[in-house]
C-alpha cells in the first residue's frame, strides 16, 4: 500500500516541484533498524541522484508532505470503494515556501478544489490570505476573538 501512496504522491510532487522530485521507499535494509522499509528517499532530476528527505528544504520537506497526504487519500479512496476523502485541512507549513513554491502549491490545492473537495488551509502568510477568494479570518483580542467571513 506505501508503494501505491508513493506513486500518486509523486505525481503531485512532481507537478509541484516542476518535475525535479520523485518519492520513493528507501529499500536497502539498515542493521538493527525495525522500521526499515518506511524510510523516503527522493530523486532530484536535477543531480540525478537519490537522497535522504531530511536533505529537503523546509519548503520542499512541505511540499513532499503535503504530496503524501494527498497520495494517501487518493490511495484509501481507492482501495475502499465509495468512500470518498472530500475535505482536507492543512494546518500551516506555508511560510516555508517561496513565492513560486507557494504558487504552485495553491494551484494543486485550487485543483483540487475545483475537483469537489472542501480545502481548508490554517495559515498567517498575507500572500496566501490573497489568494483565497473564500475565507473565514479569525481575529484575537485580549477578550476572545472574532471570525469574520471574507467573500
Amino acid at each position: 500500500m506505501l508503494d501505491d501512496v508513493l506513486i500518486q504522491a509523486s505525481q503531485r510532487l512532481r507537478l509541484m516541484s516542476k518535475g525535479r522530485y520523485d518519492l520513493k521507499r528507501k529499500e536497502a535494509r539498515t542493521k538493527g533498524n525495525a522500521g526499515s522499509g518506511l524510510d523516503l528517499i527522493v530523486e532530484d532530476a536535477y543531480t540525478g541522484k537519490w537522497r535522504d528527505v531530511a536533505t529537503l528544504s523546509g519548503g520542499e520537506s512541505f511540499m513532499a508532505a503535503l504530496s503524501l497526504a494527498l497520495g494517501l487519500s487518493d490511495v484509501v479512496q481507492s482501495y475502499s470503494g465509495g468512500i470518498r476523502l472530500d475535505t482536507l485541512f492543512i494546518d500551516e507549513g506555508f511560510g516555508s515556501l517561496d513565492p513560486e513554491s507557494l504558487d504552485l502549491a495553491v494551484q494543486t490545492l485550487v485543483e483540487l478544489q475545483q475537483s469537489g473537495r472542501t480545502i481548508g488551509i490554517i495559515s498567517h502568510v498575507s500572500e496566501l490570505k490573497e489568494q483565497m477568494p473564500l475565507r473565514l479570518d479569525v481575529h484575537a483580542s485580549r477578550v476572545g476573538s472574532t471570525v469574520s467571513l471574507v467573500n
